[in-house]
């Protein structure tokens, strides 16, 4: 009897203990709760709370998340919105180096000025002053600046200013005279030399700003290695997780395997531009500290594009390589020689600039193709447009890929700023060819795009809705470098206002899911990444930001005026806002 009661109590202890374990909470590292989580899933679903474990997303779902995982870190989000980090699809890092000032920050001409008597006097007379970013429509004066207004400030230094965008710069005349420019310089292919009343140059070039630049002692990588880091850990700040970076090079790479000797004419690598190697190296030493990076790869010739061992895809979840760009079809808007279909408003007979003869655009694409190569060349104006899609078309359509299925590709265009034709829309659509759009051009070029478009290309500027809605074509965002910073371009792309506050356009927009998700999910889907990062799902990346505002309601003007409270990569948070 006493051995049959032991039993029961001995089955009674074990079956009270079985709730117990069944609802013990498993270990995580990070939970997020009490938020508002944009999954950004096939169904755009809203969570309130997000468990992390190893650098991966375990679970998303309601307040009950905590009844189910315990975390050694545990933050309440108070409402807050909690997405995925922003990814951008074209961007070029451009770092302020020890020669440089920085124009971008620059209200007007005078403070520009400013800038270039303090770093005259603290270079010394005769050395290079440099610099990015300086835009007229941010400048009190309202207007380009002159080889006249650098001499005033720094007539013992030559200067070369490169303007928001990289498509024109304006150089001092001392910068002009060790170029070897002067009034009788023809204009360089592809660029243009623009010249003051008395046909001596005025300082602003065009496209080609390299006839100066090329005469500048460059940095070496070490100095410049620095200031990248400060301006990739800057993006982090504007919630940017990962970032195609459109600079891309591999002219250090071993001669004989893509790269060039270091002697060679024109080795010398830009030191805002990142390599393939500087990458590695980098990233290798900072580890989880900075975005993720796929790198565009500038074509290098067919030769040395052959001989380098890798292609498109090659990496990992840090570092991997990209499209072959973003070789320019033609210029910008902000030169302007963006290669337009008609005449420049208030222009005639100027229609901007192409770069390459139709066989020449036909090689560069056919090679890389053949060799495993996405493609994602710069096309600004529409006659650059639909040149570039007939070379894709033409490529696409008789050159086999092994690898991916005739319409998973993954080909885009950067850009597209000026809408093409619908016969070149259509064959997009056929082909599958994407779109690496710019929704913050109409915002930050709104005074270029009024002076110099008619009224239809003014209103679908940099459109959106027509090639997605209408025509079923594929479209990530992305920002540039006018400035770099997704809030503002989700702010065009809802409401397609410029600073002026006109509309331009607003058949152009696109709904805040829509726009979210073109600036999240559709970047990972543009690098085959879309198993890895781009929403909030169990098994992704715990690539994810807070917001100070609530995207979906909030009114327009917040995403001017908000911020990125937080931005996680890999479950580690790596900014938090002061």
């Amino acid at each position: 009897m006493m051995t049959a009661k032991l039993a029961l109590s001995a089955l009674l202890l074990s079956a009270s203990a079985l709730p117990m374990t069944a609802h013990a909470k498993e270990a995580v590292d990070l939970i997020l709760h009490d938020g508002k989580v944009l999954t950004v899933d096939a169904a755009f679903s809203v969570q309130s709370a997000v468990a992390v474990k190893k650098g991966r997303i375990v679970a998303t779902g309601g307040e009950n998340l905590l009844d189910r995982y315990s975390a050694g870190q545990v933050i309440d989000l108070h409402g807050r919105t909690l997405m995925p980090g922003f990814i951008d699809a074209h961007l070029h890092p451009i770092p302020v180096g020890p020669s440089d000032i920085n124009p971008l920050v620059a209200h007007s001409i005078t403070e520009i000025q400013d800038m270039l008597r303090k770093k005259a006097a603290e270079l010394g007379p005769g050395k290079w002053i440099t610099g990015y970013g300086w835009q007229e429509a941010a400048l009190a004066e309202k207007r380009n600046l002159t080889r006249a207004d650098l001499d005033a400030a720094a007539p013992d230094n030559p200067v070369l200013l490169v303007r928001a965008g990289a498509h024109s710069a304006v150089a001092s005349t001392l910068a002009l005279k060790l170029a070897g420019v002067d009034r009788t310089t023809p204009d360089p292919k592809g660029g243009l030399i623009e010249h003051d009343a008395k046909g001596e140059p005025g300082g602003i070039i065009r496209e080609r700003q390299d006839i100066v630049a090329r005469v500048i002692p460059r940095p070496a990588w070490g100095e410049m290695k620095a200031p990248m880091i400060k301006t990739l850990k800057g993006f982090l700040a504007l919630g940017i997780t990962s970032f195609h970076d459109a600079s891309g090079k591999i002219d250090d790479e071993p001669v004989g395997q893509g790269g060039v000797a270091a002697d060679a004419p024109g080795a010398e690598i830009a030191p805002g531009e990142m390599t393939f190697a500087r990458a590695r190296a980098l990233y290798a030493e900072m580890g989880d500290q900075l975005p993720r990076v796929t790198l565009y790869i500038s074509y290098p010739g067919a030769e040395r594009l052959k001989s380098f061992p890798h292609h498109t895809g090659y990496g990992d979840d840090r570092v991997r390589l990209g499209a072959i760009g973003e070789n320019l079809v033609d210029g910008g808007f902000t030169g302007p020689t963006a290669w337009m279909l008609v005449d420049y408003k208030g222009q005639p007979g100027f229609r901007g600039k192409g770069r390459y003869t139709d066989a020449e655009l036909q090689e560069m694409v056919d090679t890389s193709n053949r060799l495993g190569w996405q493609m994602g060349l710069h096309c600004i104006g529409d006659a650059a447009i639909v040149q570039t899609i007939n070379a894709y078309a033409k490529s696409l359509e008789t050159i086999p890929d092994p690898n991916h299925a005739p319409d998973d590709r993954r080909w885009f265009t950067d850009h597209f700023t000026i809408m093409p034709p619908e016969a070149t829309m259509a064959t997009m659509a056929r082909d599958h060819i994407w779109i690496a759009q710019q929704p913050n051009f109409l915002y930050n070029l709104e005074n270029r795009y009024v002076a110099l478009l008619d009224d239809w290309r003014l209103a679908h500027n940099n459109s959106i809705a027509t090639p997605a809605h209408k025509f079923g074509i594929f479209v990530a965002f992305s920002s540039d470098n006018l400035p770099v910073g997704p809030l503002v371009g989700l702010y065009a792309a809802i409401t397609r206002k410029g600073p002026s506050g006109a509309v331009h356009g607003a058949e152009e927009a696109v709904s805040r899911p829509e726009a979210i998700r073109m600036y999240t999910a559709n970047g990972a889907y543009l690098s085959r990444e879309e198993h890895e990062k781009g929403t909030i799902e169990a098994g992704k990346l715990a690539d994810m930001i807070v917001l100070s505002f609530d995207p979906l309601n909030a009114d327009p003007q917040a995403f001017l005026d908000g911020h990125v409270d937080m931005t996680y990569v890999g479950g580690k948070q790596v900014y938090a806002r002061p």
